[in-house]
């Protein structure tokens, strides 16, 4: 009397728990390395459903300072940094009360250095 054995398939939950335990460890890895804008600054509001900001922006403060990314001290070198991705269009992070002619100079200057197109980063919810 001979018994034969069947080898049991290993169970497919444990792949997926697998999966989502690495998807979650990346995101978190991923939040912490993005470049935050600075504490202070507050975006102007847009409506929900308007698009999610990409690389390559710039900030201006409420009192109308520039504030490039680290590394950068002007417009052209700002232009030259641009990721591929970005296709030449530069992002502009302005705060709530910033002023409009520190604005429309930074956009002027950005345009004169040979961005391709200028967005204004705003965050989502309602406006004030």
């Amino acid at each position: 009397m001979s018994t034969r054995f069947t080898r049991r398939r290993s169970e497919p939950i444990l792949t997926l728990i697998n999966v989502v335990f690495l998807l979650l460890a990346f995101f978190l890895v991923a939040g912490t390395l993005a470049a935050r804008p600075p504490a202070d600054l507050q975006l102007l509001a847009l409506p929900e459903g308007a698009r999610a900001p990409e690389p390559g922006r710039v900030a201006l403060s409420a009192q109308g300072d520039i504030l490039w990314p680290e590394g950068v001290a002007d417009a052209s070198a700002f232009i030259a940094q641009l990721p591929p991705e970005a296709g030449g269009v530069a992002r502009i992070l302005p705060d709530r009360a910033a002023p409009a002619p520190a604005l429309v100079a930074l956009a002027r200057d950005l345009s004169a250095a040979g961005a391709q197109g200028i967005r204004l980063v705003a965050e989502r919810g309602e406006a004030p």
